[in-house]
């Protein structure tokens, strides 16, 4: 019998993908109710996946970068920060969110430092 790794099992993937799609599904539904322009959110939902540009340094620096950038950390600092200043973070956080939302829900997980196809959802 073949040994797997726990997050590969899929009763764990399915549920960080639903959960990923959930967060997509809320950052939607936020980001209708902020009266935002559409043509908005794809811009600044591309933003996050510049972080790559760090693997054109090496793979270490490439995943830190990445993991960083596809964490919740930041946007939901940005959204509290939102409450005390000004609005745009609050954009700029719902957006983010919705981002990594749905990076999980399509199976893109964060970076290892050892492959950008090895995951915290698959390990391939």
């Amino acid at each position: 019998m073949a040994h797997t790794h726990p997050i590969t099992e899929r009763p764990v993937n399915i549920l960080l993908r639903l959960e990923g799609a959930a967060i997509f599904g809320v950052s939607l539904w936020f980001y209708a109710g902020l009266g935002a322009t559409w043509w908005l959110y794809p811009v600044l939902f591309s933003i996050p996946d510049l972080s790559a540009l760090g693997y054109l340094i090496n793979k270490h620096v490439g995943a830190w970068c990445y993991n960083l950038a596809h964490t919740y950390l930041i946007p939901m600092l940005l959204a509290i920060l939102a409450a005390l200043g000004p609005a745009d973070l609050w954009v700029m956080g719902v957006v983010w969110l919705g981002h990594i939302g749905l990076d999980r829900a399509v199976g893109y997980g964060l970076k290892s430092r050892y492959g950008f196809k090895m995951t915290h959802i698959s390990l391939k």
